[in-house]
């Protein structure tokens, strides 16, 4: 895709949060990970790639030692809607008796990231929290998910930036825009 598509999509796009938005709400999570970890060394597992500009900055402000690694599976291949889920990376460090944070850039309907939880859960894992820096309002959310952590709300509609990406472009935008509804 070309920078053009993505220039198109930022002129019929909102701004929903700002840069100094999202830094307020990733030291805001970083604080409430380490008051739930109570000095235990995670897994901090980065879920790829949307997640990656928001692990990298949430990492950063969990003062908590972390044992990194990181997982890739997607529904979506750079497609605006999800199908059937694909592994590309499953999480090498040992999970078994761990506690396992993925970090995540958006909870929308949650298929992904519930895949991904009982993965963790299959290998052992003593507890699994889920900290995404978005969270989509709506209803659609998958049985037995959600967040246990959450930065920002976004509305139902398509949104981009900050490492979740339109036709894989955009993920380092630093801002989260939202494509208006069509009228």
């Amino acid at each position: 895709m070309s920078q053009r598509l993505l220039s198109d999509a930022l002129a019929h796009a909102d701004l929903i949060h700002g840069r100094p938005e999202i830094n307020a709400a990733i030291i805001e999570l970083g604080a409430n990970i380490d008051a739930e970890l109570d000095g235990e060394v995670p897994v901090f597992l980065s879920v790829m790639q949307g997640g990656l500009l928001f692990a990298g900055a949430l990492a950063m402000s969990i003062s908590t030692d972390l044992l990194f690694d990181y997982v890739h599976a997607t529904r979506y291949r750079g497609e605006l809607s999800g199908g059937e889920l694909h592994w590309i990376k499953k999480p090498g460090v040992e999970l078994r008796g761990r506690i396992v944070i993925l970090a995540d850039d958006i909870l929308d309907e949650g298929y992904t990231l519930r895949a991904i939880r009982e993965f963790c859960i299959e290998r052992g894992a003593k507890k699994v929290l889920i900290a995404v820096l978005c969270r989509k309002n709506h209803g659609r959310i998958a049985p037995g998910i959600r967040a246990d952590f959450c930065g920002l709300e976004v509305p139902d509609r398509y949104v981009f930036g900050f490492g979740m990406d339109f036709h894989e472009q955009g993920r380092n935008l630093p801002g989260i825009y939202a494509l208006r509804e069509s009228t």
